[in-house]
C-alpha cells in the first residue's frame, strides 16, 4: 500500500497497469511537448501516432481510452490540433457513434434468441466439421446484419454456460449447483480430467471459428464493423450498394474462409479438430433439455418478440429506412417494451459494452484531427497515388492490412479513408477510382487484422473475456490458431482486390 500521498498518486495512475507501462506513458507525455518545440509539430505528430498505436497494441495492459486520451488531450494543449477540428471529425462521423451507442445496445436485448440459436447448433449437430462450419457461417451471417462484438459476446456466453455445466459435473456436483468455482480444477475427479481437457480444446476451436466468422461476415455490410459505416458515409453508399461493392472481395473470401474452417477440422492442424467427448455431450444434452422444459410462456413470448425485432432490423437496414443507429434505438424500444424490461438499471447494462469503445472512437478522431492538421499521411498517399492506377488498390490493401495487424482496424480505416477523401476533393482522383480505393481500405482493415487480437475489437473481447482462461486460450494460442485464416483470407482478399475490383 502507498505510504505517502505522492506514492498514492503513482499507485493510482492507470490503476493496475504494470509499472513499466506507466513509466512509458509518462515518458511519452514529457517528451511530446519537447519534440513539438524543438523538432516541430509534424515530427511530433508522427511520434504521437506511434505512441497511440503502442497503446492500442498494449490494450491488455491498460484499456487504450486512458493513455490514448491523455496523449490526445496533450496534443490539443500543445497546439498540434484544435478542439474545433476534433469536433468536426466527430460531427462528420456521428452516424458511427450512433451505431455503437444504440445498435450494440439493441442487439444486447436479443441475446436470449441468439443464445437459444447457438445452443441448438451445439447440441444438435454431432459432426465436429459440420458443427464448426455452422458456427462459423452463423457468426458470419449474424455479423453481417448485427454487430461482430455482440455476436462474439453471445458465443462466449454459450461457451461459458456449457463449460460451467460440465465443470460442475466433473467436480462431482449437479449442474444446478449454484456455488461453484469453474476457474479451479482442484475438485475435478481424476476420471473426468481427460474429458475436461478435450472439452477445452473443443471449445477453443469453436470460439476461434466463431470469431473468424464475425470477420468474414463483418466485412460484407456497412453495419458489420464500426469502420464500415464510417467508410460508407464518406463514400456515399447505402446498405445495398455497400454490399454490392464489397461482394467481389467479401464473397470469395467467405467461401475461402468456410473451406479453411472445414479443412482445419478434417486435418486437425493448428490446434483444431478436437471432438466433443461422449460423456460431455450427454451432460450438455440433458442440461439443454432441462432448460427447454423450464422455459415459461412468458419466456417463449419474449423470444418471439426478439425474432420479430430481428426481422424489422434486417428490413430496416436492407432498405435504409433510417440511420443505422436510430434503427438500433428502435430495436431497444420494441424489445424492452414487449418483454417487460422497464427498470433503468436493466436497460443501462446494455450500454456497458458499447460506450467505452464509443469513447475510444472519439479519441481516435482526435488523433485523426492531428494527422489532418499536420498533413502526416499526405506523402504516403501521394506516393501510392503516383503508382500505376491498377496497382493502387492492392497497395492500399497491403498497407491497411499490415497496420491493422498491430493496431486497431477502426483507427487505420479512419485515417486512410479520410486521406483519400481529401485526394478526391483536391481532384487528384476521380469518384470511380475513389470507390475502388475505399473497397481496398475496407477489406484491408477487416481481413488481415484477424492475425492478432489487437486488430479487431471482437478478438480482443474474446481474449479478455471470462472464457479465455477457462479454456486456456492465450494471446499466443490465438495468434497460432488465426494464422491459417490470416494467410487464406489475406491472400484471397488481395487477389480479389487486384483482379476483381
Amino acid at each position: 500500500m502507498p505510504k505517502t500521498v505522492l506514492s498514492g498518486f503513482a499507485h493510482n495512475f492507470l490503476g493496475n497497469a504494470p509499472s513499466w507501462y506507466k513509466q512509458v506513458i509518462i515518458l511519452f507525455l514529457i517528451a511530446n511537448p519537447l519534440i513539438v518545440w524543438t523538432l516541430g509539430p509534424a515530427v511530433a505528430g508522427w511520434v504521437l501516432v506511434g505512441e497511440f498505436i503502442f497503446t492500442l497494441a498494449m490494450a491488455l495492459k491498460c484499456y487504450p481510452l486512458l493513455p490514448g486520451g491523455l496523449l490526445a488531450i496533450e496534443a490539443l494543449l500543445v497546439g498540434m490540433t484544435t478542439a474545433d477540428a476534433v469536433y468536426h471529425e466527430v460531427l462528420v462521423n456521428f452516424p458511427v457513434i450512433l451505431l455503437l451507442m444504440f445498435m450494440v445496445a439493441g442487439i444486447y436485448f436479443m441475446k436470449e434468441l441468439l443464445l437459444v440459436t447457438f445452443t441448438q447448433i451445439l447440441v444438435g449437430v454431432r459432426s465436429k466439421s459440420a458443427l464448426s462450419l455452422l458456427f462459423c457461417a452463423a457468426a458470419a451471417l449474424l455479423s453481417a446484419f448485427l454487430d461482430a462484438l455482440t455476436v462474439t459476446a453471445v458465443i462466449i456466453s454459450v461457451a461459458v454456460g456449457f463449460y460451467s455445466v460440465y465443470h460442475k459435473v466433473a467436480s462431482g456436483k449437479g449442474y444446478q449447483h449454484a456455488d461453484h468455482n469453474a476457474n479451479s480444477d482442484e475438485q475435478v475427479i481424476e476420471l473426468h480430467r481427460e474429458d475436461l481437457d478435450k472439452f477445452r480444446a473443443f471449445l477453443r476451436s469453436l470460439l476461434m471459428h466463431g470469431a473468424i466468422g464475425t470477420a468474414l461476415g463483418g466485412v460484407a455490410t456497412m453495419v458489420g464493423e464500426p469502420q464500415n459505416l464510417l467508410i460508407a458515409k464518406v463514400v456515399g453508399w447505402d446498405f445495398a450498394s455497400f454490399f454490392l461493392h464489397m461482394a467481389p472481395v467479401s464473397l470469395p473470401v467467405l467461401v475461402a474462409g468456410l473451406t479453411t474452417c472445414w479443412l482445419l477440422e478434417k486435418l486437425r492442424w493448428f490446434g483444431y479438430g478436437a471432438r466433443l467427448p461422449k460423456p460431455v455431450r450427454r451432460v450438455l444434452e440433458e442440461f439443454a433439455d432441462n432448460e427447454r422444459v423450464k422455459r415459461t410462456k412468458a419466456d417463449q413470448a419474449a423470444l418471439w418478440v426478439q425474432a420479430l425485432a430481428a426481422l424489422i432490423l434486417v428490413i430496416g437496414l436492407a432498405f435504409h429506412l433510417a440511420e443505422v443507429g436510430l434503427i438500433g434505438l428502435l430495436v431497444i424500444i420494441l424489445i424492452t417494451s414487449f418483454t417487460g424490461v422497464t427498470d433503468e438499471h436493466q436497460i443501462g447494462k446494455a450500454f456497458q459494452e458499447s460506450l467505452p469503445f464509443t469513447s475510444l472512437l472519439v479519441v481516435f478522431f482526435a488523433i485523426v484531427a492531428v494527422i489532418h492538421e499536420q498533413h502526416l499521411f499526405k506523402p504516403i498517399i501521394d506516393f501510392v497515388l503516383s503508382l500505376p492506377k491498377d496497382q493502387q488498390p492492392g497497395m492500399f490493401f497491403i498497407a491497411n492490412g499490415l497496420l491493422s495487424m498491430i493496431s486497431d482496424n477502426v483507427f487505420v480505416a479512419t485515417v486512410y479513408i479520410s486521406e483519400i477523401k481529401q485526394a478526391l476533393d483536391a481532384g487528384s482522383i476521380d469518384y470511380a477510382h475513389f470507390q475502388e480505393l475505399a473497397i481496398a481500405i475496407n477489406t484491408g482493415t477487416n481481413l488481415p487484422s484477424v492475425a492478432t487480437p489487437n486488430g479487431q475489437a471482437a478478438f480482443l473481447f474474446l481474449l479478455t473475456s471470462a472464457i479465455a482462461p477457462l479454456v486456456r486460450l492465450s494471446y499466443g494460442r490465438m495468434v497460432i490458431m488465426a494464422f491459417p485464416y490470416t494467410i487464406v483470407m489475406g491472400t484471397v482478399g488481395l487477389l480479389s482486390v487486384i483482379y476483381l475490383v
